[in-house]
């Protein structure tokens, strides 16, 4: 059962309108300013470390007693139009602490201005650079990890599919959460699930101004049609409550049946990437997360 904590979240969740929810409304100039707000670590002790990669904003979060030469790149949120490192960095102390690694946000770049595939380009670059650059400066990893949500949980799966189709060095494990894995938007829970936190009447928006011409069945570009031979292991978590759970459930399933080790999580009564939302069940979800990293650890 959900904690009462998240049953009361829910339940003021569902006193106002998602995201597109009314008279499908699409507010990208309010979406980009909300999801571009820092969310710093509430634990002042947690380092927070700013860089670029080839002029690429990114920031390092490093919580006391972590490893730095453990390393996880995550993949913000945003529909692939917007969102920013800074939003997630109090998501990234937990990480760092529960896992004792070094987490890297980066700033890719986003549609309407760069459509696919510049944000996965952008997100090879940064774990290539990530293998050779920690925290404090240029020193190699002894493990790399990607995770993201939502648009980034799509963007974790899609990097894992670039990465291994152009031979380069893939990380020990994924983790998407919340993962958008399929724009042609055939999902059951698009339709049938009331996400309280984003309309399935943005979706096609989402899908536009990320793809443009693309086609949307490109497995890069909707992991859910890739072939997964070859890639690491995965955790995969989604809530109950959201339009894009059987993304996950489906990417899981074909992950499964392509020999890829997968251990997916759909969490009873939560929402989209509820990790972030300071509940129970968000540090819990978190300590999920730093135990399957070290699961994969040598």
């Amino acid at each position: 059962m959900p904690s009462q904590e998240s049953r009361e979240y829910l339940q003021e969740l569902r006193k106002r309108p998602a995201f597109g929810a009314v008279g499908n409304e699409f507010d990208l100039d309010a979406l980009r300013k909300g999801m571009e707000i820092r969310q710093a670590p509430a634990n002042s002790v947690i380092k927070c470390i700013r860089s670029q990669i080839d002029g690429m904003p990114c920031e390092w979060v490093v919580a006391p007693d972590a490893d730095p030469d453990l390393r996880l790149l995550y993949l913000h949120g945003g529909g692939f139009v917007s969102g920013s490192g800074a939003h997630y960095l109090a998501l990234a102390g937990h990480i760092s602490a529960a896992a004792q690694c070094a987490v890297l946000l980066v700033d890719y770049r986003l549609a309407p201005e760069h459509r696919f595939p510049a944000s996965i380009d952008d997100c090879i670059c940064a774990h290539e650079w990530m293998i050779a650059s920690g925290p404090y400066g240029p020193a190699p990893a002894t493990a790399t990890f990607i995770a993201g949500d939502s648009a980034g949980g799509g963007l974790t799966l899609a990097t894992l599919l670039a990465l291994r189709d152009r031979g380069r060095p893939l990380p020990t494990a994924g983790i998407p959460l919340s993962a958008c894995t399929d724009l042609t938007l055939a999902s059951d829970s698009i339709r049938s699930e009331e996400d309280p936190i984003c309309s399935a009447r943005s979706m096609p928006v989402f899908a536009e101004l990320y793809l443009g011409e693309a086609d949307p069945r490109n497995p890069l570009a909707s992991p859910v049609f890739a072939t997964y031979t070859g890639i690491p292991p995965l955790l995969i978590q989604v809530g109950e409550h959201e339009m894009l759970r059987d993304d996950s459930v489906r990417v899981a399933a074909k992950a499964r049946s392509d020999g890829v080790e997968v251990k997916l999580e759909v969490w009873p009564g939560m929402v989209h990437v509820f990790q972030v939302r300071e509940l129970p069940e968000s540090y819990e979800a978190i300590e999920h997360i730093a135990q399957f990293m070290r699961s994969c650890l040598p």
